[in-house]
This record gives structure tokens, C-alpha cells and sequence, in this order.
């Protein structure tokens, strides 16, 4: 713990502030990265990527280091706009431009010489993501929102009640009847 390897020097301010908050908190876990990885969804490896500035962590697993930490709801929040930041920050991959040698054989236009127009990455269907970065919508069984039973019609447990209404007062006539007749 806290014999962290060196953040990259170019990195954004940003950056290097939510990846040194990270390492902080992680160590005030006390726990290593295999157990950190146990008791969260995420692997030994992917930690050490995010804790080394190598790969953004998606949200969730930001959560569950502020969970796992024992952080309150508004500790929690403020690690979520840190993330936020860091992420529209975070320095791009540049796309690799496949080589006629590797070009797509599915009918795809081929990308020009040079790599996209005006060498931006494509964008994905639905629109980029901040900073080029799409977060994992994976979120572990355990941090699942307990989804809410649907509401039963009320016409339904009304017309119930008033059938057994009318059974028990037909109960009570017949019964009447007997013992009077």
C-alpha cells in the first residue's frame, strides 16, 4: 500500500487529481488489489489500469471503492463529479487505421488515407461519450436497484372485496333462514 508506481507526466490535472483520490482511498481500505477485487466486480488487473492511469474506471467501479471505503452518500458524490471530470479529461487512444492489408471484408466504406476525416475517431451510434469514453453499464447483482413489485389494479382487489361481501352476507341470510324456518 501507497508504493504506488509513478503517474504518467502528461496527464490532465484532472487526471491526476481523481487517479491520486483513487490510490488514497483504496489504501485507506487497507486492503490489496486481489481482495479489493473480491469484494468489488472488478479483477486484481482492472484496478491496478485504473489506479495507474493506463484505463478510466467505469462509474460503477468508483462506486463500489466509495462503498467498500465506507464513504457517505455525499463522499460518494463528490468521487462521482471527480470521475466525471477526469473522464472528459482523460487522454484519448488514438484509433489505430487499419491497413489495406486488414481492411473490413464486410462491405464497410474503407477509411481514407490518413485515418477518418479530420482525423477524428468515428463516432459510435447514440452519440461519443464524454472524452471519448463510453463507461461500463455492468453493474454487480449486489448494487442492483431492488426493482418495485407493479401495483396490482385497484379494480381488481375491489371487485375481490365486494364478492366476498356479498358471500359472506348470502352466508348469513342462508343461515338465518335456516335456523328461523
Amino acid at each position: 500500500m501507497g508504493a504506488w508506481q509513478p503517474l504518467p507526466d502528461d496527464l490532465p490535472p484532472e487526471v491526476r487529481h481523481f487517479v491520486e483520490q483513487l490510490r488514497l482511498l483504496k489504501d485507506r481500505t487497507g486492503l490489496s488489489l486481489v481482495a479489493l477485487g473480491a469484494r468489488t466486480a472488478y479483477s486484481k488487473s482492472s484496478w491496478q489500469r485504473y489506479l495507474n492511469a493506463t484505463q478510466p474506471p467505469p462509474r460503477q467501479a468508483v462506486i463500489a471503492l466509495c462503498r467498500v471505503a465506507g464513504l457517505t452518500g455525499e463522499e460518494t458524490e463528490r468521487f462521482g463529479v471527480r470521475w466525471e471530470l477526469a473522464v472528459h479529461a482523460w487522454p484519448r487512444t488514438p484509433t489505430p487505421v487499419p491497413s489495406p492489408a486488414t481492411a473490413p471484408e464486410d462491405g464497410a466504406a474503407p477509411v481514407p488515407e490518413g485515418g477518418p476525416v479530420g482525423g477524428a475517431a468515428p463516432v459510435p451510434e447514440g452519440g461519443p461519450a464524454p472524452g471519448g469514453y463510453e463507461d461500463d453499464p455492468t453493474v454487480p447483482w449486489w448494487d442492483r436497484p431492488l426493482e418495485e413489485p407493479r401495483p396490482r389494479p385497484a379494480g381488481r382487489r375491489l371487485l375481490l372485496t365486494a364478492l366476498l361481501a356479498l358471500l359472506a352476507l348470502l352466508v348469513v341470510t342462508l343461515v338465518g333462514a335456516v335456523t328461523l324456518g
